[in-house]
């Protein structure tokens, strides 16, 4: 039976008719529209020009290396010679101290100029990524070049100096005065960033744009560019209930300073010290700072594994299991740190903040999408899973997280009881055996046991931690 012309179906496409000459409307606001975008994209094309002559610089690297050599030999041959004294050592090594200084603009051109101007390169994870890359820009890249020049005028000018002899005081004068200039464009070129920078912070950082800095306690997507903000909630008292109970939304100061870092990240000026401060760590921890002497039983040699982020690509999980104050949570800030100087993105949060978060979102309707968000983040931390039961609808929000990061993304969770406990934690059998099933299938469980570690100066006050199996 025909549908009626009014009648819309379920997914939204009415099969009414549409107004006289509306198609030619939209036609032509379709063709008009279209033009300048189509544009637009051509032109942003043209960027692609760029890239042979980057290539070109590393034919023009190959030539300084070639030189390179060609002067050490040449210098090897005077020694053994006996043709060389130490004037000509001196100048012989600053000659290549030069060229390999020349080496290291070329690269920085190279890399950062065609991560700037013509395509991004991925690097993330990668052990050897330079630290500057990850918050290059235009500014930041004439600087460095700047810098780079003030130095390479150095060598060249001691190099005058070294051999004043043989150089015309007209020379000398000339020299200095040219270095001089360097040092003096490379200062203003400085201070010009710093202001640059200030605006671009002030214009697009947290609240700035739309949606990122008003009230609602989810996370705002800024930019487009998929860096999630952590926006506070304001103080109410059912806050404060919360908080009290145990089920306390993320802090305001921790939640600003990841909705400002994850603004300049989405600009690409940040690098790893944003991302850092992004993550939302409750305190900054180290590896190194790790007193691995002071739990009775720890596999440190998977510590150490760990440390190699290894599992982050290979899309991993981890499971911290031992009794409070055992160092479960410094070690997995500490790992997140790392991940973040390696160039990930990294997000942390207790349980109860990640149920708050995933409640907000299942109440407006989108968890799917907020789900997905989390994607972008290579390692999600979920912390102090146990200290207190979940509700079972809480339990199944933290089911929906661990069945969607499965073999998508990394997760390293903390917990105070051991696995087969887990069912008292989260509510309900059949839930906690599919939260492990999925959480350990690719995992690292590492046990920590051992006394509290904060209570190590009062004896304990009669406490003895339960072993963990």
């Amino acid at each position: 039976m025909p549908l009626p012309s009014h009648v819309t179906p379920a997914h939204g496409h009415s099969f009414s008719s549409p107004a006289p000459g509306l198609d030619s409307f939209r036609d032509h606001r379709d063709v008009a529209s279209f033009a300048p975008a189509a544009l637009g994209y051509a032109l942003f094309a043209t960027r692609w020009l760029q890239a042979p002559l980057y290539f070109g610089l590393v034919a023009a690297q190959g030539v300084y290396v070639y030189k390179f050599f060609n002067e050490l030999w040449k210098l090897i041959v005077h020694v053994i010679n006996g043709h060389a004294d130490e004037t000509y050592v001196m100048l012989a090594v600053l000659k290549l101290v030069d060229v390999v200084m020349i080496a290291n603009l070329l690269i920085m051109t190279i890399v950062g100029g065609y991560e700037t101007f013509v395509s991004r390169i991925n690097l993330q994870g990668h052990r050897d990524q330079p630290e500057w890359l990850s918050h290059v820009n235009s500014n930041v890249l004439k600087v460095k070049l700047a810098t780079a020049i003030v130095g390479i005028s150095s060598v060249h000018l001691l190099q005058m100096f070294v051999d004043v002899h043989h150089t015309s005081q007209h020379a000398l004068l000339w020299g200095t005065a040219i270095h001089m200039a360097f040092i003096l464009s490379a200062g203003i070129l400085a201070y010009m960033s710093g202001p640059m920078l200030e605006s671009r912070k002030s214009g697009h950082g947290c609240g700035g744009h739309a949606g990122g800095g008003h009230g609602g306690g989810g996370l705002a997507d800024s930019h487009g560019e998929g860096n999630l903000q952590l926006i506070p909630k304001p103080s109410t008292g059912a806050h404060d209930d919360a908080t009290s109970s145990g089920r306390a939304t993320p802090s305001a100061s921790a939640a600003t300073s990841a909705s400002a870092s994850a603004s300049t990240s989405s600009l690409g000026g940040s690098g790893a010290e944003s991302r850092i401060r992004a993550a939302g760590f409750p305190a900054p921890k180290a590896l190194e700072d790790f007193d691995h002497d002071y739990p009775r039983s720890l596999d440190r040699e998977a510590v150490a594994m760990l440390g190699k982020l290894h599992f982050i690509t290979a899309r991993e999980n981890v499971v911290l299991l031992g009794p409070p104050g055992t160092g479960k949570t410094h070690l997995a800030v500490a790992i997140g740190t790392r991940a973040c100087q390696a160039g990930h993105q990294v997000l942390f949060a207790t349980v109860a903040e990640w149920v708050a978060r995933l409640a907000d979102a299942k109440a407006a309707g989108r968890l799917t999408e907020e789900l997905a968000r989390l994607d972008r983040y290579p390692l999600l931390i979920v912390d102090a899973l146990g200290y207190f039961p979940l509700q079972a609808e809480e339990a199944q929000l933290i089911f929906r997280l661990v069945a969607h990061r499965y073999e998508r993304g990394s997760l390293i969770v903390t917990s105070d009881k051991p696995l087969s406990s887990w069912d008292l934690v989260l509510s309900d059998t059949a839930v906690a055996s599919s939260v492990i099933d999925r959480l350990v299938h690719h995992s690292e469980i590492i046990s920590v046991e051992g006394d509290n570690y904060r209570m190590r100066d009062h004896g304990g006050f009669g406490f003895t931690s339960p072993a963990v199996r």
